[in-house]
This record gives C-alpha cells, sequence and structure tokens, in this order.
C-alpha cells in the first residue's frame, strides 16, 4: 500500500522521500537479502549487476511493477558494500550499464559503480542541537565555507571525514565560526567540478570517507554548537555514459530538446518540468536534512532556474520556478528549522520571500551585488573613490528587499581573479590593511555572513583543488597577526547581539553619514535594546588626529575594534581610552559628537551602552 502511494507521488512531483522506496534496501523477504528498485519507462529489460552475482547480466532481471515505469526486484545473499549497476536494454535493443541514481555510495573515482549501503548504521546523539536549532534571523550566522579536499591534507591524500572531525570543527570553534558550509559532498567524477557537476544525488562522495563517518563528523558539529550547510546543483548533472544522461535510452532525467538540454558548463540540464524529475531533486534534499541532520542548503546557480539558460533574455523558465518553490515549501514543512539559502545572481524579486506569498521561499540570498561592488571599491585607487563613493553606499538602497547573506566565497579566489587580499589595492602593507578593513566593514554591514577557507589566513594563492591551504603562511608575522583580527572580528560578532540581532529589520541599521565622499569615510551603526555600535571606516591613507563625528547619542564611547591596532601589524594609531560625546554647538541630524584618532585605511567599532 505504501508502495503505491510513492509510486503516484513520484509521478505526481510531489514524493519528497522516493529514496525509501528506490535504490538497494535491505529487506527481508524469506531470507535476508537487498530489494533493488529503479525508475525506467523505456527500458525493454533491466537486470543488475554486481560483486555478488560476478556481474552476471543474466542472473537478476528486475520486473515492473506496473506501467508507470518502475521496476523491481529481490535479490538474496548481498552484503554491505557491494558493488552494482543496472544493466539496461533500451527501446532498440542497445545495452548500457548505469549507476543507480538513488545510491546511497559509490565507488572512488576513477570506478563508478553504485555500491550497497545500510542506512540502519547511521546514529546521532545530537537531540540537543536538533530541538534549538533555527533559521537563525536574529541570530549570528558566520559561515565558513571548506572544500573537503583542499583545507588540510595528509601528503598527497586529502583530510578524510574522521580527519577533519579531529582538526577541523575545534579549529572552526576556536575561530569562532558558527557553520560549516560543505562545498558539494555529493559524488561526482572529476575533481575540477569541486563537486558542483555531481553523478550521485543521494551518493556521499567516497573520497574522504563512508556514510557512517561523515555522520559522526555532523554529529560532532552539533555537539560542539557547529552548524553544518551542504551544497546542492538542482540544475546540471554530468554527462558521463554511466550518470543519469540518456538514462534507459532515451532522455529521462534531461530535457529532450537538445538545445535545452546540453548546458553551458558541459553537462545536462535537469527537466525541471517533469513531475518525476521534481520527485527526485526534492528527495534529494530531505534525503540529506532527513539522513544527516544538515541544517542548511545552499541551492548552486539560481539565476539559472530562474531564467532559461540562465540568460535573462529567454525568460523566465517557469517548469523550473515551480519546482524550487514547491521544493522550498515541502523542506520547510518537514524540517521548519533548516536554511535553504540561493547562490542567485539575477535581480529577479521575492526569491526570500514565502510560497505563499508568490516567492521563491528561500530562506537567504546571496548578495552577489554588494560582493561585486565592495570589490571593486577596494580594488581601485583611493585617489579616485571619491567618484566611487556609491559602490560602498548603494548597498542599503536595496538591502530590505530580500534577506541577504553577504559571501566572499570560493568564486572569489579563482580563475585568475586573485584571492580578496591580493584584490586590494595597493603595496603589500596596503593590501593588509584594506583587507582589514573589508571584513570589519562586512561583519557590521547587515546580513549574515560567508567566507571561504583561507580568507583568514590571507593566502595570496588562488584555491587548488589538488592542495591544501598555505598553512605556512602563520609563519610568517603578517597572516599570523591577521588570522588573530579574524579570530577576534568573529568573537566581538559572536559577543555583541546588536550586530546580527536585527539583520532584516529597519531599525537596526542607521546611516550617521553615507555622503562624504570628499574623505571616502563611511560611518553607520547598529543598535539593539542595550548598546550601539559605530563603524567608522576611512577609505584613503589620510591620517586624522582629531576626527569629529556626529553620534546618535550622549554617552561614553569604547573603542573595541581598530583594523590598525599594533595587534594585528598595524600602524598602531588607536583610541585606547573611552570617549565621552559632547554637545553639538550647532544643530544637524544628532546632537552629539565625537572627537578620535582615525588611522590610515582604518575601521573604528565604537561600543555605547544605553541607559
Amino acid at each position: 500500500m505504501k508502495q503505491d502511494m510513492l509510486i503516484e507521488e513520484f509521478h505526481q512531483g510531489h514524493c519528497i522521500r522516493a529514496y525509501e522506496m528506490f535504490g538497494a534496501h535491505f529487506v527481508y523477504e524469506g531470507v535476508e537479502g537487498v530489494r533493488f528498485t529503479v525508475y525506467a519507462p523505456h527500458a525493454r529489460s533491466i537486470s543488475v549487476i554486481g560483486s555478488f552475482n560476478g556481474w552476471d547480466v543474466h542472473a537478476n532481471y528486475l520486473e515492473r511493477i506496473d506501467h508507470s515505469g518502475v521496476w523491481s526486484c529481490f535479490v538474496s545473499g548481498v552484503q554491505e558494500w557491494d558493488s552494482y549497476k543496472y544493466h539496461i536494454e533500451d527501446q532498440f535493443g542497445k545495452f548500457v550499464d548505469k549507476a543507480d541514481p538513488f545510491a546511497f555510495y559509490s565507488e572512488t573515482r576513477p570506478n563508478n559503480a553504485s555500491k550497497v549501503y545500510d542506512l540502519g548504521n547511521i546514529h546521532f546523539s545530537d537531540q540537543a542541537w536538533m530541538k534549538k536549532r533555527s533559521r537563525n534571523f536574529d541570530r549570528p550566522v558566520s559561515i565558513y565555507e571548506v572544500y573537503a579536499g583542499g583545507w588540510k591534507r595528509n601528503g598527497e591524500h586529502p583530510y578524510s571525514y574522521k580527519m577533519m572531525e579531529e582538526e577541523l570543527i575545534p579549529y572552526v570553534k576556536e575561530q569562532g565560526f558558527t557553520h560549516i558550509e560543505m562545498m558539494p559532498l555529493n559524488e561526482y567524477p572529476f575533481d575540477g567540478s569541486w563537486g558542483y557537476q555531481a553523478s550521485g544525488y543521494f551518493s556521499l562522495t567516497s573520497r574522504y570517507g563512508n556514510p557512517t563517518e561523515f555522520a559522526s563528523f555532523v554529529n560532532a558539529c552539533h555537539k560542539a554548537g557547529i552548524g553544518v550547510i551542504m551544497d546542492m546543483v538542482p540544475v546540471h548533472f554530468v554527462k558521463d555514459d554511466f550518470g543519469l544522461r540518456m538514462f534507459d535510452g532515451q532522455p529521462l532525467f534531461e530535457y529532450a530538446k537538445k538545445s535545452d538540454a546540453e548546458s553551458e558548463w558541459g553537462t545536462m540540464n535537469f527537466n525541471l518540468w517533469s513531475e518525476e524529475v521534481r520527485s527526485f531533486l526534492i528527495s534529494a534534499a530531505i534525503y540529506w536534512l532527513e539522513t544527516y541532520h544538515i541544517d542548511g542548503i545552499r541551492i548552486d546557480a539560481v539565476s539559472n532556474l530562474i531564467f532559461w539558460g540562465g540568460n535573462k533574455d529567454r525568460g523566465t523558465n517557469q517548469g523550473a520556478l515551480d519546482f524550487v518553490k514547491r521544493m522550498n515549501y515541502y523542506v520547510h514543512k518537514e524540517f521548519p528549522e533548516v536554511m535553504m539559502i540561493a547562490e542567485d545572481s539575477s535581480d529577479f524579486a521575492k526569491v526570500t520571500a514565502s510560497t505563499l506569498d508568490g516567492g521563491l521561499g528561500f530562506d537567504y540570498k546571496w548578495d552577489l551585488g554588494w560582493m561585486n561592488d565592495t570589490i571593486k571599491y577596494y580594488e581601485t585607487d583611493p585617489y579616485y573613490r571619491k567618484w566611487e563613493h556609491n559602490k560602498i553606499n548603494f548597498s542599503m538602497a536595496y538591502y530590505y528587499s530580500e534577506k541577504f547573506l553577504l559571501p566572499l566565497s570560493h568564486d572569489e579566489n579563482v580563475h585568475g581573479k586573485k584571492t580578496v587580499v591580493d584584490r586590494m589595492f595597493g603595496t603589500y602593507d596596503q593590501k593588509f590593511s584594506q583587507a582589514r578593513n573589508l571584513y570589519a566593514y562586512m561583519y557590521a554591514h547587515p546580513g549574515k555572513k560567508l567566507n571561504f577557507m583561507g580568507n583568514e589566513i590571507a593566502t595570496f594563492r588562488e584555491f587548488d583543488e589538488q592542495k591544501e591551504l598555505d598553512w605556512f603562511l602563520l609563519d610568517y608575522p603578517r597572516h599570523d597577526a591577521f588570522h588573530r583580527f579574524f579570530n577576534d572580528l568573529n568573537h566581538i560578532y559572536l559577543k555583541h547581539r546588536c550586530l546580527s540581532a536585527y539583520d532584516y529589520e529597519e531599525k537596526g541599521y542607521k546611516w550617521i553619514d553615507a555622503d562624504n565622499n570628499e574623505q571616502s569615510v563611511y560611518s553607520f551603526y547598529r543598535e539593539d535594546e542595550k548598546e550601539i555600535i559605530v563603524c567608522v571606516m576611512n577609505m584613503c591613507p589620510i591620517a586624522y588626529d582629531r576626527f569629529v563625528l556626529d553620534v546618535p547619542r550622549s554617552g561614553s564611547y569604547k573603542e573595541i575594534l581598530n583594523t590598525e591596532s599594533s595587534d594585528y601589524e598595524g600602524c598602531g594609531m588607536v583610541n585606547p581610552r573611552a570617549i565621552r560625546s559632547r554637545k553639538k554647538k550647532e544643530a544637524g541630524k544628532f546632537e552629539q559628537e565625537l572627537t578620535f584618532k582615525l588611522a590610515p585605511f582604518a575601521c573604528l567599532y565604537f561600543r555605547c551602552l544605553k541607559k
């Protein structure tokens, strides 16, 4: 009965746990064995071949369950970790061997067969975390984006899930990050795709260990108070013959029309108008959340979901939009505390509005406009910055239209762009000063934060998936000091609620001076019920011994961060004692003013308690 219901829901595009039926499942049917079930409506015949039957194409044939294209068979004696594929005969009498679309585990590349895995081996003890987690709208979120194969390596081999559990988690915790975002850990054949060209949407990549070990890693993250976010790519999949392309001899997962099916990345676009494909991908999202207790999913290349081929001129892809809305609806229905995050470069409206209000239903959207404008500004010669002033103040003109997340991700550290610190204008010293300024600005700006691994040590070498981070840089005082700065910045962000509690409410942020383009100095403040933090950013190599700034209230202002502190290898021009505001002689926006030292390229945080 349950099987019939799942099949019906699968064909209607509303099956959110299709993996409970499809794939390889240990069952008892008189004897112990595995039931294999696959969807292949165009196939003439299917057999399952594997290490358990000597890869004999005639040993174990599947039978059609009904006329809808679902095939199944039971095989006794199958053991966990056995490898298998489906041997499919198409309507033209041709044969092809395919990996299981619903496999929970796979062989390590270059091999590509599916492997039998018992999900019953996964156990968690993170009940306390699961009860208190949320979508974090009013909480600090500082995400550490990680490519698992390139954080640290054990000689020529990447760290395993177990090694990451032992070293990555304590590092992230000590550094003050709240979440780890893993670049795709679904199975994929080509290392150079970083996982974004997937072959197995339910299959944890075997590069770093097995599902039980990864579950242990997530469990340990939760025990340490760290959330885990996963990247997912429902736009496209690999062309490799063993995968989803022409799965049963005809287009099944991809569009039938070649121009729609083939993507700009040399991959195949999912046919998101197909109800069965929708069930497949929604089930994949639910699978990672349910099986591995993942706390958030970041959806890649959302602009390619919104518009045909990511091209606005071709118009919106309504079928893909319907899929996205349905996926976000079901995820939030089943897991109301999980974050859904859109990596979207378009100006499409209501990405983070509720599906019930006609939105796409994401919780957060990457603010790629902020990222691009900000980086371009910091790349600009300070002499010319007064003519580029709006690149910094423009973000708040549109900020409240969506729930934005500020990303300085892996995309800003690859493809000849240079790394974030190396993109700063000027000399070696100026690059470090401005990078500290940039990150202090980022953490004071409304919106959750994301930084790619290596940002925190100011690495100059672009990301390379075959190498670990340049940890030797910490032997150099300038990089070690930058690492300390990043640590302090994260902990200031965690400590002061006003920097995150009202990220998406206008009462949490106010400009002091957004228009001082002649000096290229910006100032604003964040506030909550207990305190305000004033942020002042000097974007030029000019020092001020007595800089006068209007402030929103009378009180004592203590400098809690100065990016030019000697502790960070800065010039040391700081304000060591709290400064009392004084009443202005002339009327203006505020009645109080503050006088302080402002170093070249410095970003300062002043804290004032509310009485």
